[in-house]
């Protein structure tokens, strides 16, 4: 029986693509069975977005501070072959419509594909993935319909749904992401190593 992990992560957090490669590592060695949930880091970003140059300015109080703890999060991801390029994101997004696109594609059992892809468009390649455009090509690359994505990016579908559960996820206690949670029981709280996930799922090595 595959292992139920449920995901609450956000797609402007460094660490939850940390920890998806950890999972990703603990995956190929186990039967997982991954249940996305949306985390809004930033939930009072309006829609259009905000400059990500003024926004770590004012939440870390310098270039320089921000640049110091910058540095801390590029090394870890490279230490998981991940390439974090801050000076390719210009703008912070609103992810709620990210996490729209991935609650559709785990109708489709493409949740994973389209998380990877969105991941990397922001801490990799600088996109704006509070764009539509930019959130069609992900779901594209994934194997989704484009015709159907825009209409859908275009509407209101699911955004109260994707609301509800961030709020719910606050409500539930978490208050950092990654959180990965084993079958409703065990939680493991940041972007844990391999064994920490192992130990969750009752699979630790001796």
């Amino acid at each position: 029986m595959a292992i139920a992990i449920d995901v609450v992560s956000d797609f402007v957090c460094p660490w939850c693509w940390i920890g998806k490669r950890h999972l990703d590592t603990f995956a190929a060695e186990a039967d997982v069975e991954r249940r996305w949930h949306p985390y809004l880091l930033h939930p009072d970003i309006p829609a259009s977005g905000v400059d990500r140059a003024e926004f770590v300015r004012a939440k870390f109080g310098s270039d320089e501070r921000a640049r110091e703890l910058g540095a801390g999060v590029t090394a870890a991801a490279k230490g998981v072959g991940l390439d974090i390029d801050y000076s390719r994101i210009s703008r912070i997004p609103d992810t709620r419509d990210a996490h729209r696109l991935v609650r559709w594609a785990g109708g489709q059992g493409r949740a994973d594909v389209v998380a990877e892809g969105l991941f990397r468009a922001y801490f990799n390649e600088g996109r704006d993935i509070g764009e539509a455009a930019v959130l069609a090509d992900i779901g594209v690359a994934a194997g989704m319909d484009r015709a159907i994505l825009e209409e859908l990016l275009a509407g209101d579908a699911d955004r109260e749904v994707i609301d509800a559960q961030a709020d719910r996820a606050r409500s539930m206690g978490v208050s950092g992401v990654p959180t990965h949670i084993f079958a409703n029981k065990v939680a493991v709280v940041g972007a844990q190593p391999v064994e920490a996930l192992r130990q969750a799922a009752g699979l630790a090595t001796s």
